[in-house]
């Protein structure tokens, strides 16, 4: 299971906060040469489908050309994609000023667009923020090879962008040769952000770190990067050797051992250095001397948190490290904790806003010195290892807390859990200010939910998963469906909701009711007739993402939405009821999507059972290099 870093949830964050990069705001609507001069609001232009061309574009008069000047400068300060969507709808002038003001390019799906006709339109923009792979790849649920290569994108962005600054990709496919052409295509290039990623090594973060000589933030978060012993080149010693620019420098993910003297003098020779997280290879004796050489820190991830061999570290000298650093507010890492050594972060507790303990390996009695401390803690992840020990001393000591994420030691259908109810009643009692949650657990209550939805009214994320299939509440043996029903009843704000457990189409029916600001819909192991899936497509107006694994759900469930995909960014369903001529359907009746079936080998397509469907609208229709095992209808 893929736990993704801060600097991944601010870019997902940002996300909520606003509106998806839709078709409709990129190309003024489904006839695609923007909106009409009498439009306001979110009309659509009745062009020829030509996607926004220069013929259909022609020049304003000089009086509106003025106007336009005017409006750029103004839009200049609008910063929100949801505010900048609906700007771009209004007519056309306010299509052009938006798309020639437009810095960051957000694409929600690298096959929603091609990247010509994104680049064409936004000529400006300076920073690329483009996502691959379904988010259930980070539950092996997509096969590798699947798709999403940044290679086409990064080829238009070379030949029309020079200009490029910043790129972050989410779980897309980045080989070495692409490193290297991005490094030496963009002179001004300073941001890289992977996350997720995979198919590069070493060798091409040595190009990065040779070429981009205003390189400010390199940040690898959760991507597969492991080289063979004959593939690693030592990519820290490639930076420059006169001062940097480097504000961020995340490798936590990088396996391979680091050339730790090269990390010293880079961390002694980049002053604006602010966010370094380090990977399991640095020993906590070497993370005392980079703390020392960079005494002000704001983020901190530590690797493995342990002394290396032979390494005789004196706790009292950690202490005094951590005292030296006054700034940090962010601390996470932890990942082989030598716990004699955790009360030395002490020091730094009052300041912390943010700390990561979703890999440390510790009891309640551990946890507790440190919890007790931080009482400005706004975002807190951690194990369930702590059990509901850990999470009542929570509940105590981070009265401000916000997010809070309990991630299973054992993610297995018949581990034995460490957290409950009792551990989810106790959070909802002592952090009423929270707002984003997520518990995996393998026992729940219906009351303890309640509780929780009654509690904290302002959540806005709530993802509850009940690790094994079809588990009740283990009270009463009830389905879990007033539980999930009070959340949407009482939580007013909740925009992202995952549900699990023994659920029938009743609490379907709740999220349909009151659920009208729910935009991410994750189900996993729950319903009982395609009842369902007609109550979760009709009653969301304003659902842009379903995600359905393992559940009852057939033909009639999915033919159900056929009104609603469009304003969809995507459907994805995985082992549930879908046949092969239902799926064929849907693509017949709505040619402007992209229905795609996915076998985990190429004979698996050979079947009328649909193991997978990803579904999801495209201004280009099917993409040209899907692998053997994907069969688009």
């Amino acid at each position: 299971m893929v736990r993704v870093e801060e600097a991944g949830d601010r870019e997902e964050n940002k996300e909520e906060e606003t509106s998806w990069w839709s078709p409709e705001a990129v190309e003024g609507g489904r006839g695609g040469e923007g909106p009409s001069e009498g439009s306001r609001g979110g009309g659509g232009g009745g062009g020829d489908g030509d996607g926004g061309r220069p013929d259909t574009l022609p020049p304003p008069p000089y009086s509106d050309q003025v106007l336009e000047n005017v409006l750029e400068n103004v839009l200049q300060f609008l910063v929100c994609r949801r505010d900048r969507n609906a700007a771009s709808l209004v007519c056309r002038s306010w299509y052009r000023a938006e798309a020639q003001t437009r810095r960051e390019l957000f694409v929600g799906n690298c096959y929603a667009v091609s990247p010509a006709r994104a680049l064409w339109r936004f000529r400006g923009a300076r920073a690329f923020v483009l996502k691959g792979r379904p988010r259930f790849a980070d539950f092996n649920l997509v096969p590798l090879g699947w798709g999403a290569r940044f290679s086409p994108w990064l080829s238009a962005m070379a030949s029309a962008s020079p200009w490029v600054e910043r790129v972050c990709l989410k779980r897309m496919t980045v080989s070495d040769a692409d490193l290297a052409l991005l490094a030496r295509s963009f002179p001004s290039f300073r941001d890289l952000t992977l996350i997720c990623c995979d198919g590069f090594g070493t060798p091409g973060l040595a190009v990065i770190a040779e070429l981009c000589r205003n390189l400010r933030v390199l940040d690898l978060i959760e991507n597969d990067v492991e080289d063979e012993d004959e593939e690693l080149v030592d990519w820290i010693s490639r930076f420059p050797e006169a001062t940097t620019s480097l504000e961020s420098l995340s490798f936590e993910c990088v396996n391979c051992p680091v050339n730790f003297s090269a990390l010293e003098a880079l961390v002694a020779r980049s002053p604006s250095l602010r966010r370094l997280r380090v990977n399991q290879n640095v020993s906590l004796g070497q993370l005392r001397r980079l703390m020392i050489r960079a005494p002000h820190l704001t983020h901190l991830g530590t690797g493995s948190f342990r002394p290396g061999i032979a390494e005789d570290l004196n706790a009292a000298d950690l202490e005094q490290a951590f005292l030296a650093s006054k700034s940090l507010i962010c601390l996470s890492g932890f990942r082989e904790v030598a716990t004699e050594y955790l009360l030395a972060v002490l020091p730094v507790c009052a300041n912390l806003v943010s700390l990561n303990l979703s890999y440390a390996v510790i009891t309640a009695e551990q946890l507790k010195p440190v919890m007790l401390e931080c009482h400005n803690l706004r975002t807190f992840w951690v194990l369930d290892t702590v059990g509901d020990d850990g999470l009542l001393t929570v509940a105590k000591g981070c009265k401000n807390l916000h997010e809070l994420r309990v991630f299973p030691f054992e993610a297995t259908e018949d581990s034995e859990g460490s957290v409950s109810d009792a551990g989810l009643v106790a959070i909802s009692n002592g952090c009423r200010k929270l707002q984003s949650i997520l518990f995996f657990c393998q026992r729940m209550t219906n009351a303890a939910v309640v509780t929780m939805s009654k509690n904290c009214p302002d959540l806005v994320v709530f993802r509850l998963c009940i690790m094994g299939r079809h588990r009740p509440d283990h009270v009463t043996g009830e389905s879990m469906d007033e539980g999930f029903g009070a959340i949407v009843m009482n939580c007013k704000k909740l925009t992202r909701l995952a549900v699990s457990g023994l659920l029938t189409d009743k609490v379907f029916e709740y999220i349909a009711t009151y659920g009208k600001l729910v935009r991410t819909l994750s189900v996993a192991f729950a319903g009982n007739t395609d009842l369902s899936l007609k109550y979760m497509l009709e009653g969301c107006h304003g659902l842009q993402k379903l995600e359905i694994r393992d559940s009852p759900f057939g033909d009639a469930g999915l033919l159900s939405g056929i009104r609603h995909y469009y304003n969809m960014r995507f459907l994805w369903m995985s082992s549930c009821k879908l046949s092969l001529s239902g799926c064929k359907e849907v693509a017949q009746r709505m040619p402007n999507l992209v229905v795609e079936v996915i076998g985990d080998s190429p004979k698996d397509l050979d079947s009328d059972a649909v193991e997978k469907l990803y579904l999801y609208r495209s201004l280009e229709g099917p993409r040209d290099d899907a692998p053997p095992f994907v069969s688009i209808l």
